[in-house]
């Protein structure tokens, strides 16, 4: 009698700061990991800078997707659930996605399930709202939120402008700026300077705070807390991934269950 052997492949960009990876990227895998306990527990990276970075640096290895996917093919799994942690259905995602349908094509495992990212159903949105509503402080009239995102040239970047109306219309002082492409920051600014905004609070929409969010949004006075300053604004920071919010890794949980129920409406069977 063959014994299934199961295990849960949780993906993400990475980061080599040491307290972002565990406050943020190691609270969302636990909490994977712990709402399948049946499923042994593997990580990958897609970013191959910081895989190889925290090779030579801390001699610490991460597999990519496609490293991890091959490692547990050739180990006898044979039934695999691959959760990113990714914000949007990026290049990222994609490449994750295309090593599942490989995996699929190829009949590495019996099944092989891949789960959502972030922002990828229409109720995505409002249950991300409800989850970043949690980690906002109250703000009156002369008080914003301004998120920092990664932004992409991929199609997918809509997803940031489809966030901001769901912000809008939720009544939230908050904003959504890219560090790459769309919505920019400089459009934020104009908005916060014609609202009558005075102070501003930057958080970073990425899992981890990471360099982006350590050097772009906080750094010198080349980041945004630095151009903010300089044009009169209060700034305060919150120095936070999404990892770091535990209603936004429920919902992570919430599309990896939905991934082994065969709910979900990634690539995989």
């Amino acid at each position: 009698m063959t014994v299934d052997k199961k295990a849960v492949l949780v993906v993400s960009f990475g980061t080599s700061y040491h307290d972002a990876l565990k406050s943020s990227i190691e609270s969302a895998e636990r909490d994977i990991y712990e709402a399948l306990p049946d499923y042994e527990p593997r990580r990958a990276f897609t970013s191959e800078f910081i895989v190889h970075k925290l090779a030579k640096r801390d001699g610490i290895l991460v597999d990519s997707p496609v490293e991890a996917l091959a490692r547990l093919k050739d180990e006898g799994f044979t039934r695999v659930v691959v959760q990113p942690l990714h914000i949007i259905p990026g290049f990222e995602y994609h490449e994750v996605q295309n090593a599942v349908i490989d995996c699929e094509k190829s009949r590495a495992f019996q099944s092989i399930c891949l789960g959502e990212p972030l922002l990828y159903n229409h109720d995505d949105y409002s249950m991300v709202v409800k989850a970043l509503e949690v980690q906002l402080t109250p703000n009156g009239p002369g008080e914003a939120v301004v998120f920092m995102g990664h932004g992409t040239n991929h199609i997918s970047n809509a997803s940031y402008y489809r966030l901001q109306r769901c912000l809008d219309e939720a009544g939230l002082n908050a904003y959504i700026a890219n560090v790459e492409g769309d919505p920019s920051f400089e459009a934020v600014r104009n908005r916060l300077h014609m609202s009558g905004v005075q102070r501003v609070c930057l958080m970073p929409f990425m899992l981890v705070a990471g360099d982006h969010a350590k050097n772009d949004m906080a750094g010198g006075d080349d980041s945004w807390k630095g151009v903010l300053e300089r044009e009169g604004f209060r700034v305060d920071v919150h120095m936070h991934g999404l990892g770091e919010n535990e209603a936004i890794r429920r919902i992570y949980v919430q599309k990896a269950i939905k991934a082994v129920n065969g709910e979900t409406a990634g690539k995989g069977r």
